[in-house]
């Protein structure tokens, strides 16, 4: 079913991400706000499992977690990831577009792993 889903973002998301994505009413919990500096990434990414909230952190350390469930055959609600490089390729638009455009799909997660990309 297409519609916005709940967002939990890591933090090694860029605050004008986070920002774009509150402003725009998007509804998104900080991991900033819930553990300290440092917490393990599979804390954040089994809270955001508790919670049903989609995943947002452009980490290698999660997707690992992510395509390890994948491979061990375990659900989770979603993440929403990039390379790190992309982030001075991507304005904030380009981000909160392409969520957009996810969301409006009719199976957003049907594959729990996406990638954002700039464009071209």
């Amino acid at each position: 079913m297409a519609g916005r889903f709940a967002l939990y973002t890591d933090a090694d998301v860029p605050g004008a991400i986070v920002d774009g994505l509150v402003r725009t009413g998007w509804d998104v919990v900080r991991a900033v706000d819930l553990h300290p500096e440092g917490t393990d990434d599979l804390v954040h990414f089994e809270h955001a499992l508790r919670e049903g909230r989609v995943l947002v952190a452009p980490d290698e350390d999660q997707e690992d977690i992510a395509l390890r469930w994948l491979v061990e055959g375990r659900s989770f609600p979603g993440l929403v990831t990039w390379e790190r490089e992309h982030e001075g390729r991507m304005t904030v638009g380009d981000f909160l577009r392409q969520l957009e455009a996810l969301a409006e799909q009719d199976e957003p997660l049907r594959y729990p792993l996406v990638y954002l990309k700039p464009r071209g």
